[in-house]
């Protein structure tokens, strides 16, 4: 595989794994844009989660690449890297389940986001030596910042516990930005949220895309939020690959329509 992919931020090639004889993904090839909002779709047990697991590197597939470009421009193979390196390179997920330390502040809980870039080591924090609180000075200012673009600076030192869900999801995403991310992983980001907040997190998503400069993959059940938010969607089936277009030609295609809508298709009409 080579390793030239101009204007895109991930590939992924020829992508499968299998539990126990059970292939959960099987020879799935995608790629996303650079600056680009990609859906990952697929009924319950389709894989989804099996192949953002592969690109965390969480799981290590049997077969196939990952490749992955930084903000410096070099290209990584992800099967090459270990888990905890994953972020160091720019890719971020978040979890459909929001966990969040409930006693700490909201900064706080965000800036725990920041730990991968702190250069200051753990005598100079203790000591409240300079480096360390002009570091915590800098982190401090951008922890503000994201919160400000996610529009709930005014609760950063409030404590996490009995917020709101919605404001709950929003410093998960502020401590994901945190680490300067060239891709970002949604893993459902609307369950549990009602009508209103659903729109809100559409207008989030872009405006997060336009003022970070980075790609999101929105793995989501929601269709509305899908169809709306999303430039293009990869759509599977059993861990292989359905289809892959626009909002409106992955409506209109009959092996998604048949798989994930569960619609019957007139193949005569």
């Amino acid at each position: 595989m080579q390793n030239n992919i101009d204007g895109l931020v991930l590939k992924v090639d020829g992508l499968s794994i299998a539990f126990g004889g059970l292939k959960a993904v099987d020879n799935l090839s995608f790629d996303i844009k650079e600056n680009e909002v990609f859906g990952l779709i697929g009924p319950n047990g389709a894989g989804k989660t099996t192949v953002f697991n592969c690109i965390t590197q969480f799981y290590k597939p049997n077969s196939g690449d990952i490749l992955f470009k930084d903000r410096n421009g070099s290209v990584h193979n992800l099967l090459d890297k270990n888990v905890h390196d994953i972020i160091k390179l720019g890719l971020v997920r978040t979890f459909q389940n929001v966990e969040l330390i409930r006693e700490l502040s909201i900064i706080d809980n965000v800036l725990i986001g920041a730990h991968v870039d702190f250069k200051s080591n753990i005598l100079d924090q203790a000591l409240r030596l300079p480096r360390a609180r002009k570091e915590e000075k800098k982190y401090r200012a951008e922890a503000m910042r994201v919160l400000s673009i996610l529009g709930i600076e005014d609760r950063a030192d409030a404590p996490a516990g009995g917020q709101p869900y919605g404001v709950l999801k929003k410093v998960e995403f502020a401590r994901a930005l945190m680490s300067n991310p060239r891709l970002i992983i949604l893993d459902e980001p609307a369950a549990g949220l009602n009508d209103v907040e659903t729109i809100e997190l559409s207008k989030l998503i872009r405006r997060l895309r336009d003022e970070l400069n980075c790609s999101i993959l929105l793995v989501e059940h929601d269709m509305r939020l899908v169809m709306e938010v999303c430039d293009r969607i990869c759509a599977i089936s059993f861990g292989k690959f359905l289809a892959v277009g626009t909002p409106k030609e992955i409506k209109e295609n009959k092996d998604v329509q048949v798989a994930y809508l569960g619609i019957e298709v007139d193949e005569n009409a």
